[in-house]
């Protein structure tokens, strides 16, 4: 693990005279003729290019549930689903990033509301997707002509060029969260998109759907697929089992065995089973128990965050912001922000996802740990 020495700042500074009147016009000269050529020098942009460490335009932020879910419900009454718009999605936008609906650089976020008896027609795209469901039930994805249950606590998995639509038939509105890799696509310039059916390849409410059935039973795999998958097979990780992976963790911490990330800090990875890696690309996707007041330690890391509350409270540290949250509470991380979490007083479950795959894959990956603060 890296201290934070490693990272200093060891140049020594080299301060260039200043030119003469002659040389300046020269340089002024040239600088036009560069400017015709569409050419830039890197002598006057360094310091924005290469940064002595990562200064992210995305700040910290804090978005209420309570505003959220007012917001969606209004949404709800006003904007209907169907062909053209698509989704009811409200993505959350950075207020750093200067307007782009992008929560980071890298990831996108969005409020789904669907009204009781709506269907959302199906579409595929080349942007990995997820679903967390913060509460309710009552609505059913269905992802390459699988019907998967959505409840509360799962969450959902919608890999690149996955044909996909929703379809509620509860008698109440549900809402979740949507992830995806929108602004990392866009800015790679590999995004596609593909209309479906105007009708659902399945309406019908299986309790589990068939990847659960074939892939989601601990520590076994079909034989009959050997092979690893770039994305993982399981369509939804349901609630009742990462709820008693944490509490076994927190109890078996309680016996004296090792298991969580530090004391009072349960967290899983939900995982591929056929690598053992992330379940996407460029997604990671966490959930985190913190027992009453247990606290996590400072921590810097390349890389984008972002936390949804599930239950409890807490206060998290981000630089120099500070923010109190609670039930559906969204709180993002920008890349290299330090950050911190102490559990409230009633502790706190938290869903997290971040982009950590993609610099991990291209050796980009740094992190900081602030022992003793």
């Amino acid at each position: 693990m890296a201290t934070e020495s490693d990272y200093s700042n060891k140049h020594v500074e080299f301060v260039a005279p200043e030119p003469t009147a002659e040389e300046q016009a020269e340089l002024d000269t040239m600088y036009v003729e560069m400017d015709k050529l569409h050419m830039k020098p890197l002598w006057t942009q360094i310091g924005g290019l290469m940064p002595n460490s990562p200064e992210p335009r995305a700040v910290a932020h804090k978005w209420e549930w309570d505003r959220l879910i007012k917001l969606a419900q209004r949404a709800g009454d006003l904007v209907p689903v169907g062909r053209g718009g698509e989704r009811r999605a409200i993505g959350l936008a950075n207020p750093g990033l200067g307007g782009p609906t992008y929560i980071a650089p890298t990831l996108w976020a969005a409020i789904q509301y669907l009204g009781p008896g709506e269907n959302a027609p199906e579409h595929r795209h080349s942007q990995n997707a997820f679903r967390f469901v913060i509460e309710g039930e009552g609505v059913w994805t269905v992802v390459n002509g699988d019907a998967v249950p959505m409840r509360r606590g799962d969450f959902l998995l919608t890999p690149g060029w996955n044909f996909h639509g929703h379809h509620n038939i509860a008698t109440e509105p549900m809402t979740w969260l949507d992830g995806l890799d929108i602004p990392f696509a866009y800015q790679m310039d590999t995004g596609f998109f593909e209309y479906g059916s105007e009708k659902l390849t399945d309406e019908s409410t299986p309790d589990h759907s068939r990847s659960e059935r074939l892939w989601a039973h601990p520590g076994l795999r079909p034989v009959a697929f050997p092979g690893g998958t770039v994305s993982s097979p399981i369509g939804r990780y349901a609630w009742e089992h990462t709820d008693a992976a944490l509490n076994d963790q927190l109890a078996l911490e309680d016996a004296g065995y090792p298991g969580v990330v530090e004391p009072g800090h349960a967290a899983i990875r939900f995982s591929n089973p056929t690598t053992g890696g992330d379940v996407m690309q460029t997604i990671r996707a966490e959930f985190h128990r913190l027992r009453p007041n247990a606290t996590t330690k400072p921590l810097q890391e390349v890389g984008n965050r972002v936390f949804q509350v599930f239950e409890g409270s807490a206060t998290i540290s981000v630089g120099e912001e500070t923010f109190e949250v609670a039930h559906g509470d969204v709180v993002n991380i920008p890349s290299w922000k330090t950050w911190s979490i102490v559990a409230g007083g009633d502790g706190i479950d938290l869903f997290c996802f971040s982009d950590h795959p993609i610099f991990e894959k291209l050796a980009l990956n740094r992190t900081l740990t602030h022992e003793g603060i």
